[in-house]
């Protein structure tokens, strides 16, 4: 009896243990109204949280929480033809402890937002100018599918957290999408960048065998330029 008596208390520290492990899984709640980030050197050499150092309350000013000028286009005269302008924590200090960002996409004609993952953060994209086909490749659990689609003007799509996916421009004239975050800094993995990019380079037999290709193929990817469109 004392047994089956000790099992309903175990099953509810397994599920509270589950719950708090769920919580945090994402940015943690603020404590505060808010929480101001401020650089202090020192101090960040010194020591690492997750997330940044509050500012003094009696600090703050609106332009904690203020950013100008997202209206403007960018350039996107780089090989990949695309431009994205991230406005996380890193841009408005504000956005500390809020779970949440901005980020605005610039496509010029044909131009892609390469495969890329955000290992911290779930993307909801909304198309206001041009034709994007977009899309999200599922985890190896799920066999890698794909889920692809073609949106237009006032379109949205999401891309779930930790999942590859890409924009590409499909059409002729330039295409603008601003995309919101579940993070604060959801960060940012360029598939190709991170694989033939790496530093100090991944060894090439790793590669070769992994993608099954010859050896030259690799080296010729690692010695090639990657760009970085993220600013």
């Amino acid at each position: 009896m004392n047994k089956m008596k000790g099992v309903p208390i175990f099953l509810s520290l397994v599920v509270l243990g589950l719950a708090s492990s769920i919580a945090s899984a994402s940015d943690p709640s603020p404590l505060q109204d808010f929480c101001v980030a401020v650089k202090d050197s020192e101090v960040e050499s010194a020591l690492f949280v997750n997330g940044k150092f509050c500012k003094n309350p009696k600090d703050v000013t609106a332009n904690d929480f203020f950013f100008q000028g997202l209206d403007k286009p960018r350039d996107t005269s780089n090989p990949l033809g695309s431009n994205v302008t991230q406005l996380n924590v890193d841009k408005i200090a504000g956005l500390n402890t809020l779970g949440i960002s901005l980020a605005r996409i610039d496509y010029a004609p044909h131009g892609l937002n390469p495969p890329h993952i955000h290992p911290r953060g779930t993307e909801i994209l909304v198309v206001i100018e041009g034709t994007l086909e977009v899309g999200f490749v599922t985890s190896n659990q799920d066999e890698n599918r794909l889920f692809s689609k073609v949106l237009n003007k006032g379109d949205v799509f999401v891309f779930p957290v930790g999942l590859i996916h890409f924009q590409f421009n499909r059409g002729y004239t330039n295409a603008v999408a601003f995309a919101g975050l579940s993070s604060q800094n959801a960060g940012v993995i360029t598939i190709a960048n991170a694989v033939f990019d790496s530093d100090p380079r991944i060894n090439p037999d790793v590669l070769t065998k992994a993608f099954q290709v010859d050896k030259n193929v690799i080296e010729n990817l690692q010695k090639q330029f990657w760009v970085d469109n993220n600013n």
